[in-house]
């Protein structure tokens, strides 16, 4: 096993497209770190770049102690699993996991004791005679997982594995996903634009955004202090609301917004119905109810702010216990305590203390 370090790595495409703009940090031996973000943001480029398929523009990539930048990827003793399964059609699931040993020049009978033991981790020894059309999309991926395993690499690679299915199958596989990386301690990135997934994954979080990472973390120091509004607004189901604030109405939540006006955000399972005044600095607001979700045990309402205006900073989504909705049209006083609320700064490149 290994830590995986980046320093300043870079890519620049012909043209001066910057796709990676001088990205920092370091996975820890045996962790899970998750670049999240969405599409575009640089998040699976800067994968291949650590696989070796993509070439380095500036800075470095270290792998246990030894920088790869000009290592092939076969010699770079990583794994990678993709979204699209890459399995050989022709081959049975035994020999698609041998078939990267083989080239190696492993042993027999080594390969076949590496080869069932992996299939008895992912519960596909039943399979090994199979074709991989003969497999669901979930079967497949486990195979695809089986081929990495078996290499004992330092590091794994997932791009996106889970895209391609559904979305009950997504949630199991990613709690395989979870305790099969737990179990072996293998060091691992793995890519996703599903914030859910990230957030359940991770050990360490990247928020990615044009190229450039936005916040380090993790998951939950993620999620309850995001960095920017970017982040707030990215991560989180439904969304933080956010809107702006006059520097008269900043400088009652922080002092150093006073002069430029803030963005104010409160998540929407921080808000609550209630016609009793907040505590102290907390926040109450009027809305209007425009639409409703109802989903299970909890409900979504989507209702625009009777001071907002018009225009998204306007709308406002609530999230509450039960299975009683209101009704559309229908007036209602949300209210949160101070504690609850976010203030980032008037570009939403920084969050300010309240």
């Amino acid at each position: 096993m290994a830590n995986v370090v980046l320093r300043d790595v870079r890519k620049t495409y012909p043209g001066g497209v910057d796709a990676i703009k001088g990205v920092s940090f370091e996975v820890a031996d045996g962790a899970l770190c998750v670049l999240v973000g969405p599409s575009g943001c640089g998040k699976s480029t800067l994968l291949r770049m650590v696989a070796g398929l993509e070439t380095i523009t500036g800075g470095a990539i270290d792998i246990g102690g030894r920088v790869v930048n000009e290592v092939e990827p076969a010699d770079r003793d990583i794994a990678m699993v993709f979204q699209n399964y890459a399995l050989y059609p022709h081959m049975s699931v035994y020999d698609n996991m041998a078939y990267g040993l083989r080239n190696r020049g492993v042993a027999k009978a080594e390969i076949d004791a590496r080869v069932r033991e992996a299939a008895q981790v992912l519960e596909i020894g039943p399979m090994l005679a199979r074709k991989p059309k003969q497999l669901s999309g979930g079967q497949r991926q486990r195979v695809a997982m089986g081929r990495a395993i078996v290499r004992h690499p330092k590091v794994f690679l997932f791009d996106e594995p889970l895209s391609n299915l559904d979305a009950k199958l997504r949630i199991a596989m990613r709690v395989e996903i979870s305790k099969l990386q737990r179990r072996l301690k293998t060091t691992s990135i793995y890519v996703t634009h599903d914030q859910l997934e990230a957030m359940t994954l991770a050990d360490m979080l990247v928020v990615m955004n044009g190229g450039a990472v936005e916040q380090i973390g993790h998951p939950l120091e993620v999620y309850k202090a995001p960095a920017t509004t970017f982040v707030a607004a990215f991560i989180g189901a439904p969304p933080m609301n956010l809107w702006p604030l006059a520097p008269a109405e900043a400088a009652a939540l922080a002092a150093p917004a006073a002069e430029t006006g803030a963005i104010l955000g409160v998540r929407p399972e921080d808000l609550t119905v209630s016609s009793e005044a907040p505590p102290p600095g907390g926040l109450a607001l009027d809305i209007t109810v425009e639409a409703v979700e109802l989903v299970g045990p909890e409900i979504f309402v989507y209702g625009r702010r009777a001071d907002g205006g018009s225009g998204p900073s306007s709308e406002l989504i609530v999230r509450i216990p039960g299975q009683t909705a209101p009704d559309i049209g229908e007036r209602l006083r949300v209210v949160a305590p101070r504690g609850k609320l976010h203030l980032f700064s008037a570009d939403g490149r920084r969050r300010l203390t309240i």
